[in-house]
Order: structure tokens, then C-alpha cells, then sequence
């Protein structure tokens, strides 16, 4: 077979496919940077072919059970596993006193034991952990270890936690005097904020297998070196010999943040010289996880007679939980965000996240601005009540432009200033209001079928007693972490002449440590390197520990901060290329990516430039409600979205579909019930997230106003909707019974407790 023919360049199209129409596809590769390729996973997670977490097997394998705490806080007497490591089948029970490194973990503070020692502070706490040769018999060897509990009274109050000192962080915004500011109308309520679950429909799952003097950890998560950091203290070993490798994950949207089998795997693997396997079952998973925090805020929005806002008042407590999680990054935002993106002078801001004995708390999707949104929109649709005017109206007359600053200071700049109007600033909240002006409000159907209707095929109503509502949301969110946080990542490129499997072509590799969590990255990455290489065979390499800190897959910041990495590694490959023969051999680079630097917040004043990017979105609502039996069928939700810039329009769709999905679960059905520090929901059979016939037909206007600061001037998408669609939807049921509604989710008894029969 002839050799192949030497590519000395790059093609004339490197680096100039970005957002190429199917017409000119022919000019260099297809599945560039604006289209939407199918993702390299799709055949695999659709036939069924894709290896999750909790399908791994290895030979030799056991499984890992946990044993758990059933009180929310309690002193541990002692622990008995004579009965458990007698049980035929039974390699291993380990308890605190079998760890061989440090005692505690954490993602800011290491404040969590890998198992409890002298008291447990939540119900579900880890104290033992039990390997068995299968997972039936882990678990009723588990069931026999004999732990002797002295049961304490739990501190579940929140707000009676950060009254006795109790808190991760206390986090003050000061902007003017409010209290001498003089407002023509003052709102003041108080709002709360159930405790949502991320509820991944994948387990936390993974398989630990010894390696010579060392480990290979195969896990589900979010950050693999974030894990490497707190696992290797935990288990006595140097970083060098644990190598962890990214397994399928089933879901994540923040609950994969925080450990959860990963030093208990590989504290029994150790142990037995055997591979272990942990898998939770949906109960365990509901308790050995992180939740969203709950919260309970009292505003008070003072305006002029024209609606502009003059004084801001927040007094915000999160729950944390019993353990710090990421405790102190949420209570940053939802300080910094506590206003949204409104104009206003004098601004006094409050925000505990309390420690207590409920489950912790820690990362999910939105981050502290769900929370905050939700009450400062349900504020502003008061204010707009009380003035008479409409609710669009009081937005656009608080509307933040370029050039304004938010509470704490940071002035708002992320835009093209090509797009300034008139002379005056460009407002992105404003442009974003105005795309609605066409498209309308859904009509009611003259004739709607039963699954059309509240109850649907419940047969509960023909139509009497429903009433339609219409009502708005805007989310303010930041993107990638912030407060001076060092927020990198590291890609991999390498090129080389392909074998006669590929045809003679070059072939990039690609390896970065970036989580693959059912967002899309694995096929924007691919469509980066064939954007910029002009090259159309993209491999990608094992996301694993090998690869330089990809950072975590959350904050909406992969393709920002992983999708900036790969796209200077294949611009030095690129450069190179100008002067090499592929035929002479493989070209690479290594890029490390940074976004500008942030500060930290005041710890007085709340004042600082703390975020990278902020990013906006607005959600119109149209719900039918049964006024006499109180339920609620969201019929339109119209989303209008801020992204900067499209790198792949379906999966963009995706990730505002889905957040948008969460948000509504949050408005009216997803809610974790505890009774003194106890979980009384933890199943999908008790605990409710929206199925296919609870979300309706979405509508999408998606903007564009490039972020010059950002890779292709993209904006971070995934979080903003879950902000903002949980207001308007109940924005919407307001509007439809003319109820305050100030807690979510809003249930059937909120909607007609107190109305006559």
C-alpha cells in the first residue's frame, strides 16, 4: 500500500469552519463548531451498549454496602462487627478506626468524616462500611453490624441555628442607607424555598481496583482531581499511585460534586487485595447525596411612583445541613445575586448558610440564584401589582445596561458594544424583554381534550372551575466559579498521520479529564478540534487522572473553560503544523486555560468583582388551574435566552429544555420532606420530578450577543433557566387565583385551603 500523501499545512478551511451551512459543508469537515453533530456516545446510550457506573464488573469482584446512622444526630456508644465479619461471604467491615489516613474530607472545608467516630449529624451518616462477595450478602452483613446509639435532640431550624452562631458563612451586601431612602410604595414579604433533590437517575456507583502498590478507581463524578485531592490524604497514599477514571454517569446536575463511594471503595479494596464494587439503591442514593439548600428569605422592595426601584432589603438564611459541602460558595451567590439584574441604589443584604442536622446541602443546578430568584421576581411582580403596572414594565424600568453595577459593585460589561442603540447603553435585559412582543400568549382551545386539563387523565374536571394564568421570570446567573477562585482547565492535543484505517488522514487526539455528564462536551470538544484543525477524525482519549485538571463540570463552565483549553491546544498545533510534515511525525500540545480573575467579596461590604460571566434568561408561563382541587397544568412555557453565542443548537436546546424541566419540578412538585432531621420521601415513588406529560411544549428565542471575553464569544447556558422558570410558573398560578403564594413548590392544599365550598 502506497504511503500516504504528506499533509505539510493545515487545510485552507482550518479554522474557519465556525457555524458553516450544510451548503458549504463540503469545504473541510462536517461537525464544526455551530452545528449540531450526533454525539460519539448516542448509538451506544440508545442500544444499550453504554457502560455506566453501575454496570462495571471486573473479575474477582466484591461488593461494598454502607452502614448508616437513623438518627439525625446522636452519640455512637460503640460498634460491634464480630456478628457481620462471621457471616460466610463476609471479606471485610472497616469503621473509623480502620482509616489509614485522615479522618475528614470536604470540597471547601474538610469538615466531613469518611466514617463517624464518636456521633453522627445527620440521619444516613456513614459509620461502617462492609465488602461481601455479593451485594445482598454486603447488605445483610451490613444489617448486622451493632452500632449502640445515644439519641440527641437535632437542631432542624435553620433560622434557630443562625441565631445560636451556627453557620458555614455569613455574607453582608452594603450599597447606600436604605433605611433613610424614601420609597412612594414599599413591599415587604417572606418566601421559602423547599429542599429539592438532584435526583439523577443514575446511582452513585464505582469500582475500585488495586493496582500493584496503588489503585485505579473508576467513578462517576464531576471533578476527578477534586476527588484525587480529598481521597489520597483519606487513604494514606500518595496522589501518584491512585489513578481514578471517569465511568458513565447516569446524571448529575451537581449531586457528583461531593464524594460519596469513592474512599470507602478504595478503603476496601485495600483491604481485601480485591477489586469492590459500591452501588446505592435509590433510598440510599436520596441520603448519600446533596441536596439544593432550602431557604427562607424576607424582602422588603421599596420604588418611586414610577415603579424604579430606590431600596432593597434581603434576609436570606440556607440550610446547609450538618457538613460544609459547598456551603460558602452558594451563600456568595445568592449575596451577590440577591437583587437580579435590576438598577437600585441602597441595598441591604443579609445571607447565613446555617449549620444544622438536616441532610447537607451542597451543589445543584443554579447554585444560591435559584433560591434568591425566585424571591426577588415574586417581589417584583408585588410591586407591580401595587403601582397597577405591567409586569414587563416594572423589568424594563429596573433593567441593569452596560455600564451599571450590580449590588456589589462588579459593572456590567459582557456584550458586543457593536449593539448599542441611540447613544444610550445597551441594556441585555431590555433586548431580551422585547422579544416577546411576537409571541404571543397560547389561546385556550375551544374544545380541549381531558389530557389537556388539570388532573388529566385522572377525569377530575371538563373544564369548570379552571382558570388560566400568564406570568414572567427573569434569572440572573454566574458562570464559572468565582470569589477569586484559581478556575482552570488543561487539554491535550495531538496530530498524527492516520493509519490505513483512517485513510492516510490526520487524526487528533484529544484527552482532557472534563466530565461527560449528559451535556454534550465529549461532542463539542470534537467539534472545537475539527473547527480549528480543519481535520474531520477526532478521537477522544479516557477523561481519567493522566490528563491535566479539567475542573468540575458545573457553574455552566465546560464550554467555557474545557471548550477555551482545546481550543489553544489546537491553535498551537496549528502553528506548528504551518512549518512540519505530519509525515515526519506527531505534532502536540498542552494548553492551560483562565478566564480573568475575580476577588473574593468584601466580608463587610459584599463589594468586589466576584464573577467571570453573568448570563440571562427569561421565561413567559401559561398555566390552567383547578381553583376547587388545586392543580396545575403548565401549558406554554416560552423561553427567551442570552448564550452568546450557539456552538451546537441542539444540544443548547437540550440543556435549556432541561433546566427549564427542574425549575418547574421545583415550582409545583419536587420537594425532600423532612420531619426532625429525618427524610420521609426517599423514593421516585414519594419524591416527584416532571415525566414528559408535565412539561409542555416549549418555545425558544435564543440571543445571541457574543461575550468578546469568552471562546467564541459563547455565554454558559445550562443554569440560567432553572432560575428563572420557577417564578414565572408561579408568577402564572398568581395570576390565575390571585393567591400571594410565596413558598414552592406550590401544592393542591396552598390552592384551596381557606376558599369557601
Amino acid at each position: 500500500m502506497p504511503d500516504p500523501a504528506p499533509t505539510p499545512t493545515p487545510p485552507p478551511w482550518a479554522a474557519g469552519g465556525v457555524g458553516r451551512t450544510p451548503e458549504t459543508a463540503g469545504r473541510g469537515p462536517d461537525g464544526v463548531v455551530g452545528q449540531s453533530p450526533i454525539r460519539p456516545e448516542a448509538e451506544a446510550k440508545v442500544n444499550g451498549a453504554f457502560d455506566y457506573a453501575s454496570d462495571l464488573a471486573f473479575p474477582g469482584m466484591l461488593w461494598g454496602h454502607t452502614v448508616r446512622s437513623p438518627h439525625p444526630k446522636a452519640l455512637i456508644r460503640s460498634v460491634d462487627t464480630a456478628a457481620a465479619l462471621a457471616l460466610p461471604g463476609v471479606a471485610a467491615v472497616l469503621t473509623a478506626a480502620d482509616v489509614p489516613g485522615k479522618l475528614h474530607y470536604g470540597l471547601i472545608e474538610a469538615d466531613q468524616p469518611v466514617l463517624a467516630r464518636d456521633r453522627v449529624n445527620y440521619q444516613g451518616e456513614a459509620v461502617a462500611i462492609v465488602a461481601a462477595e455479593t451485594l445482598d450478602l454486603a447488605r445483610r452483613a451490613a444489617e448486622l453490624v451493632a452500632v449502640d446509639y445515644e439519641a440527641l435532640e437535632p437542631r432542624c431550624d435553620a433560622g434557630d441555628a443562625v441565631a445560636a452562631g451556627g453557620w458555614f458563612r455569613y455574607q453582608p451586601v452594603r450599597v447606600g442607607d436604605p433605611d433613610t431612602a424614601r420609597a412612594a410604595v414599599v413591599v415587604a414579604r417572606e418566601y421559602e424555598v423547599g429542599m429539592q433533590d438532584q435526583a439523577p437517575l443514575g446511582p452513585e456507583s464505582g469500582v475500585a481496583v488495586p493496582d500493584g502498590d496503588g489503585l485505579v478507581l473508576h467513578v462517576a463524578t464531576q471533578w476527578l482531581h477534586s476527588d484525587l485531592e480529598q481521597i489520597a490524604p483519606c487513604l494514606g497514599l500518595e496522589p501518584e499511585r491512585i489513578h481514578l477514571s471517569m465511568a458513565g454517569i447516569g446524571g448529575a446536575f451537581g449531586a457528583r460534586e461531593d464524594l460519596s463511594v469513592q474512599v470507602h471503595m478504595a478503603m476496601l479494596a485495600i483491604r481485601t487485595g480485591r477489586p469492590v464494587k459500591m452501588m446505592y439503591d435509590r433510598a440510599e442514593s436520596f441520603l448519600g447525596h446533596v441536596h439544593r439548600h432550602p431557604a427562607r428569605l424576607r424582602y422588603e422592595h421599596g420604588a418611586d411612583a414610577e415603579g424604579r426601584l430606590v431600596y432593597v432589603k434581603a434576609h436570606i438564611v440556607l440550610d446547609g445541613g450538618a457538613y460544609a459541602s459547598t456551603t460558602e460558595a452558594v451563600v456568595g451567590n445568592a449575596a451577590s445575586l440577591a437583587v437580579g439584574p435590576y438598577k437600585v441604589e441602597h441595598v441591604s443584604v443579609d445571607a447565613w448558610g446555617a449549620r444544622t442536622n438536616n441532610p447537607p446541602c451542597g451543589a445543584m443546578r443554579g447554585f444560591g440564584g435559584v433560591q434568591t430568584c425566585f424571591a426577588y421576581e415574586s417581589q417584583m411582580d408585588a410591586l407591580a401589582d401595587a403601582l397597577g403596572l405591567d409586569p414587563l414594565e416594572i423589568r424594563r424600568r429596573n433593567a441593569l445596561a452596560q455600564g451599571d453595577q450590580l449590588i456589589t459593585g462588579q459593572v456590567v460589561d459582557a456584550h458586543d458594544p457593536a449593539q448599542d442603540r441611540d447613544g444610550a447603553p445597551f441594556s441585555p435585559l431590555r433586548d431580551l424583554l422585547g422579544r416577546f412582543d411576537d409571541l404571543p400568549v397560547p389561546a385556550v382551545p375551544a374544545d380541549r381534550g381531558i389530557v389537556e386539563l388539570p388532573g388529566g387523565t385522572g377525569n377530575t374536571t371538563h373544564g369548570e372551575g379552571v382558570r388560566r394564568g400568564v406570568g414572567y421570570g427573569v434569572g440572573l446567573k454566574n458562570i464559572c466559579y468565582s470569589e477569586g477562585f484559581d478556575d482552570y482547565s488543561t487539554a491535550r492535543v495531538r496530530l498524527e498521520l492516520g493509519g490505513p484505517e483512517h485513510g492516510g488522514e490526520p487524526v487528533a487526539y484529544l484527552h482532557t479529564a472534563a466530565a461527560e455528564v449528559g451535556q454534550g462536551h465529549w461532542n463539542l470538544q470534537q467539534q472545537i478540534v475539527r473547527t480549528e484543525l480543519g481535520v474531520q477524525r477526532v478521537v477522544l482519549l479516557p477523561n481519567d487522572t493522566k490528563a491535566g485538571s479539567a475542573g468540575s463540570s458545573s457553574a455552566s463552565r465546560q464550554s467555557y473553560m474545557t471548550g477555551g483549553a482545546v481550543k489553544a491546544a489546537c491553535e498551537a498545533v496549528r502553528e506548528l503544523w504551518e512549518d512540519r510534515d505530519l509525515a515526519d511525525g506527531p505534532i502536540e500540545a498542552t494548553r492551560v486555560f483562565r478566564h480573568r480573575a475575580t476577588k473574593p467579596m468584601d466580608p463587610v461590604t459584599g463589594q468586589g468583582e466576584s464573577h467571570v460571566q453573568l448570563a440571562l434568561c427569561v421565561h413567559r408561563a401559561t398555566v390552567d388551574v383547578d381553583v376547587e382541587l388545586g392543580l396545575v397544568k403548565v401549558v406554554d412555557l416560552t423561553c427567551v435566552q442570552d448564550v452568546g453565542r450557539i456552538l451546537n443548537p441542539v444540544a443548547l436546546e437540550g440543556q435549556i429544555h432541561g433546566g427549564t424541566a427542574q425549575g418547574l419540578g421545583l415550582a409545583v412538585m419536587e420537594e425532600i420532606v423532612t420531619d426532625d432531621g429525618r427524610v420521609k420521601n426517599a423514593s421516585f415513588t414519594d419524591y416527584l420530578i416532571p415525566t414528559i406529560l408535565d412539561m409542555p411544549p416549549m418555545r425558544l428565542r435564543i440571543v445571541e450577543n457574543a461575550d468578546p471575553d469568552a471562546p467564541y464569544g459563547l455565554r454558559g447556558a445550562g443554569e440560567p433557566p432553572t432560575l428563572s422558570s420557577t417564578p414565572a410558573i408561579v408568577a402564572a398560578i398568581r395570576d390565575a387565583t390571585g393567591l400571594p403564594l410565596t413558598r414552592v413548590p406550590v401544592r393542591p392544599e396552598h390552592l384551596t385551603v381557606g376558599r369557601p365550598s
